[in-house]
Order: structure tokens, then C-alpha cells, then sequence
């Protein structure tokens, strides 16, 4: 096997039979146009998105790694939407319900159960139980890292760090109004720090300079807005629940 190459034969999982070699540039295709989102809303890209987990299982485009290759399409369609984050992914939901979301995955290839389950071949109710399974998963996942972060104390949390860190030295004052600027907002722009930390413009320089070089803030350039980042020295403070005994 080659990575990345489409299969070239024939396959069999399960009971299901996906599509032959020759058919998978076709369905693919019509795969990119059913789930294209320059067509669907952020919430329709959401919505959508379990049938598309399906339905990308059901044309089986490789030998083997489908179920990997989906779960990682499921996650970054996930982060474009602006839902989860490098420490949140739908796939620990689906692994810690493994047998349930196979059954549902399954019963989604079975063709249409009469003329009131969908017009399509295969059946609409079935993949309609599992889109429930995976939204319902989404936001069990999105509960339980809440739970670990506690996001609404984050704050609190950030401000008695950094003010330690001010007082010991190691951060410059001005620190956390620019962090929590950061935090708040998403990104923080350049032009903006003095007035957020109400030092003048070289002042204000040199603390986003210390900010960035020991890993509070980060930037993808020398004029590019400023996010927050979270280095190791912190977590345990900023996030006492994520990393438990450490």
C-alpha cells in the first residue's frame, strides 16, 4: 500500500461492499460536491457533518486507514468551524464508544427500509440515529474538557500566576492586561498593546517581545496580530485539572 493512493480493488467490511475501484473517482467527487462549504453555512457544515463521516466509511477510498483518515477529516472540519481545539477532538468521543458507533455506522449501510425512510438507496432513519450519535458525542466531548479547563475561572487563574510571576520578576508588569486582551478577544493587534497596557510604544514593545519569547504569546509573524499561547511552566496553574498528579 501506498499512502494516500486510492485502492485499487475490491473490499468487503463487514456486510457492506463499498464501491468498486474504477467507481471511487466518481463518488468522490460527488462526496465533495454534497459536503462543499462554499454551499453550506457554518451551522449546515455541522449539521452535516456526520453523515459526511459516514458517508466517507461507506465509499472506503483506501485498504486500509479509512477510519483514521475519517476521524482526522471529522476533526479539522470541526476546527474550521471554529469547534474544538488541538486538546479537544471528537475522535476520543467515538473511541470511548466504540461498539455503539460501529453498530450505528453499520445500520447506515443497510439499504432504505420502505418508501418512508428517504428517497435515497440507503436508509435515511439509519443515518439520521447515527448523526444523532455524533452530535450527541460532539457535545459530550465539548462538556467534559469544560469540565477540566472550567474555562469561567480561567481568568481568575491566569491573574494570581501572572501577578506571582510579576512580583518574583520573571514577567514584565503590564502582562496580564495584554493576556487577558488576548484571551478575550482571540488575537490581540500590535498597534493596540500601549494602549491595552498603558505604556508607551517602546515600553509596550518590550513586553510583548518577553510575553512571546517565553511562550505567553505567540504571532506567525513580526506584524501579525498577537494570540495567546500556553506554555509548560503554566499549565499546571492555568489548568490544574487537565494534567491531574503531575
Amino acid at each position: 500500500m501506498i499512502g494516500g493512493e486510492l485502492r485499487k480493488g475490491w473490499v468487503q467490511v463487514g456486510r457492506h461492499i463499498p464501491p468498486s475501484a474504477e467507481a471511487l473517482p466518481r463518488f468522490l467527487h460527488r462526496f465533495t460536491e454534497a459536503y462543499d462549504r462554499k454551499k453550506l453555512s457554518r451551522v449546515r457544515q455541522i449539521i452535516a457533518l456526520g453523515a459526511a463521516h459516514h458517508r466517507l466509511l461507506w465509499i472506503h477510498p483506501f485498504y486500509d486507514g479509512n477510519g483514521r483518515v475519517t476521524r482526522l477529516m471529522s476533526h479539522a472540519s470541526l476546527l474550521h468551524c471554529g469547534v474544538g481545539s488541538s486538546l479537544w477532538s471528537v475522535a476520543r468521543g467515538l473511541a470511548r464508544n466504540v461498539q455503539e458507533c460501529k453498530k450505528l455506522l453499520m445500520a447506515a449501510d443497510d439499504p432504505r427500509r420502505g418508501d418512508l425512510d428517504g428517497r435515497g438507496t440507503l436508509s435515511t432513519q439509519s443515518l439520521t440515529d447515527f448523526c444523532a450519535f455524533f452530535m450527541t458525542t460532539c457535545i459530550d466531548q465539548v462538556e467534559f474538557m469544560a469540565s477540566l479547563l472550567e474555562p469561567s475561572d480561567l481568568l481568575r487563574r491566569m491573574r494570581l500566576h501572572v501577578e506571582e510571576e510579576i512580583q518574583s520578576g520573571t514577567l514584565p508588569k503590564g502582562s496580564f492586561s495584554l493576556l487577558r486582551e488576548a484571551l478575550l478577544a482571540g488575537e490581540v493587534p500590535r498597534g493596540k498593546a500601549g494602549e491595552i497596557t498603558g505604556y508607551g510604544e517602546r515600553m509596550a514593545r518590550n513586553v510583548v517581545s518577553d510575553l512571546i519569547k517565553k511562550g505567553y504569546l505567540k504571532s506567525s509573524s513580526s506584524r501579525a496580530p498577537l494570540t495567546l499561547a500556553f506554555p509548560i511552566g503554566a499549565v499546571e496553574r492555568w489548568f490544574p485539572r487537565l494534567y491531574p498528579g503531575v
